[in-house]
């Protein structure tokens, strides 16, 4: 079967869905990607990919803007990428991976008899295929409530289930790209052997300086006390990034006196990955160079500020090193201004950053090991593959046993079957984890759960005296009781992901009162194991 994967986000998401890809591969699909041209050089790096067609996004939206043309010159952009993945092509499928409006348009114009992900039913209302597509997009409403890495939820939004290991076919990094051939890995060697007085004594490591937005950035002078470490010890930095972030690299250069090898703003994405190739080890921000890298097996030590955290854009190479800062206020939701002073920026200090640096590099002084290295300010989080076949991260800085650690591993337990649409049972109980909270978590939570269960218990009494007589009087009290289960999870940060995930599922075109009482049904189940696996640090033995 033809499959068309569709991408029109950013480069990391776009290497993120190698996983998902290369598990169709697996099953016998012939894959096809549709994916902005600006990063059809990173599409090319991707395995199984049996056909790429880029989107022509800067041309299409320089026709909107055109004086003459115009629209019709937008709509025929649109028009020749329909026309040639249909002749050349032929998708029997299309996956959209894409949330956005023009990308579901866009997906269903291809005319597959069949669309997962991110559609549109026939009167152009949203109807994504699965919950997992809809967990992905309301996840970023709840920040601190989004357990499943990027990888995981591309891969069950294509239908794929369990250990991914198996898709790749030898066992290695599912995640992994197919990368730059030797020749391109050797000359960019070469040109890195150019640009160094002498061949560095230990090899290279590069820095990502720049990040999607200033506030996720970790500082400048940072970086620069980091690769004037690692120089002294016989590494040689090398800065890596684009055009746009060669004044982050000019002020690196002026805090650094060791000498730096400076390739920003030189490299297109395969000479960026080939430079990537001849280097021990990433230092970076959450960006899609981090992703590129792990892909290409390159170990990652990332920072995450502000908004990034390593759960859900973590990257998906087991053994990197992610931290972010060990603040209340960390994650911070979206669109939000900063009422801290973007403390976070400057929480992770440079000197731990460095340790961590040397033991992932492995020199016989560190002996390879980081968990005994202490970073001030900062939560550190290894990258493992966990049992349950996702993506998934242990603690190295003794934030395991935190609260929202605890209640993170309870949410991957419970909410993987939930959105899988398994069976919930009582049978599960006893494998799932107890969150252990601190007596005011529990007690603020518990109170919370305990009034949705009261609500969605009467809801259910209140649709089955609907059902036998559609008196409005009633009909007016079940709408009102429907909202208030809304309220009353959407006010628990803690349980607002799911108030999110109840309205999608309650308000799906063509739902009808038996539909919401069996919906009602099933999540009083699921808001009731959480209740029960929800205890008090204090009442614990």
């Amino acid at each position: 079967m033809n499959v068309l994967v569709l991408n029109l986000t950013r480069l990391g998401d776009l290497l993120q869905s190698q996983s998902a890809i290369s598990g169709l591969a697996a099953r016998g699909h012939r894959v096809g990607l549709v994916c902005l041209d600006n990063f059809a050089g990173a599409a090319e790096l991707m395995r199984d990919v049996s056909a790429l067609f880029p989107l022509r996004g800067g041309r299409l939206l320089a026709r909107l803007n055109a004086a003459d043309g115009g629209w019709q010159g937008a709509l025929q952009v649109h028009h020749e990428l329909v026309q040639t993945v249909r002749r050349e092509f032929k998708p029997d499928a299309v996956i959209n991976l894409t949330p956005s409006q023009p990308a579901r348009l866009l997906a269903m114009t291809f005319g597959a008899p069949q669309s997962l992900g991110f559609v549109l039913d026939d009167h152009g209302f949203n109807a994504d295929s699965s919950l997992w597509a809809a967990f992905l997009q309301l996840a970023a409403s709840s920040r601190g409530a989004s357990p499943f890495n990027v990888v995981d939820l591309f891969r069950r939004i294509s239908g794929l289930t369990g250990d991914p290991s198996g898709d790749a076919g030898s066992g290695q990094n599912d995640f992994g790209l197919r990368g730059p051939t030797e020749e391109e890995r050797q000359a960019a060697r070469a040109r890195l052997l150019s640009l160094v007085p002498q061949a560095p004594a230990r090899g290279f490591v590069a820095l990502q300086l720049g990040a999607s937005e200033d506030r996720r950035r970790w500082p400048v002078e940072y970086f620069a006390q980091v690769a004037q470490g690692l120089a002294q010890v016989g590494y040689a930095p090398v800065l890596v990034g684009t055009e746009a972030e060669k004044p982050l690299a000019e002020r690196l250069k002026a805090l650094c006196s060791a000498p730096v090898v400076d390739l920003v703003g030189g490299t297109n994405l395969r000479e960026l990955a080939a430079a990537l190739c001849n280097c021990g080890l990433l230092i970076t921000n959450d960006t899609g160079t981090m992703h590129l890298a792990a892909g290409l097996g390159v170990p990652c030590l990332a920072i995450f500020l502000c908004t990034a955290q390593p759960w859900d854009t973590g990257p998906g190479l087991p053994g990197c090193l992610c931290l972010e800062p060990d603040l209340p206020c960390h994650p911070c939701a979206f669109g939000r201004a900063c009422p801290n002073d973007e403390a976070c920026r400057q929480a992770i200090e440079p000197t731990g950053v460095q340790a961590l640096a040397l033991a992932m590099l492995g020199g016989e002084e560190h002996r390879g090991d980081p968990r005994g290295v202490h970073v001030s300010g900062a939560r550190v989080w290894r990258t493992v593959l966990g049992a349950d076949g996702l993506l998934d991260l242990e603690s190295l800085s003794g934030h395991e046993a935190k609260d929202r650690t605890r209640l993170i591993r309870l949410q991957r337990a419970l909410y993987r079957p939930y959105l899988d649409g398994e069976a919930l049972s009582d049978a599960m109980i006893g494998a799932l984890p107890r969150a252990e909270l601190s007596p005011l978590a529990a007690e603020s939570l518990s109170r919370s759960l305990d009034e949705a269960l009261t609500l969605l218990n009467l809801l259910a009494r209140q649709g089955e005296l609907l059902a036998r007589d559609p008196m409005p009087a009633m009909k007016t009290k079940f709408l009102a009781t429907w909202q208030r289960v809304r309220g009353t999870l959407e006010a628990q940060e803690r349980l607002a992901l799911l108030s999110a995930l109840w309205t999608f599922e309650a308000e799906r075109p063509g739902l009808d009162l038996g539909g919401i009482l069996a919906l009602a049904g099933r999540f009083s189940l699921l808001l009731e194991y959480v209740r029960r696996c929800v205890v008090s640090g204090t009442d614990v033995a």
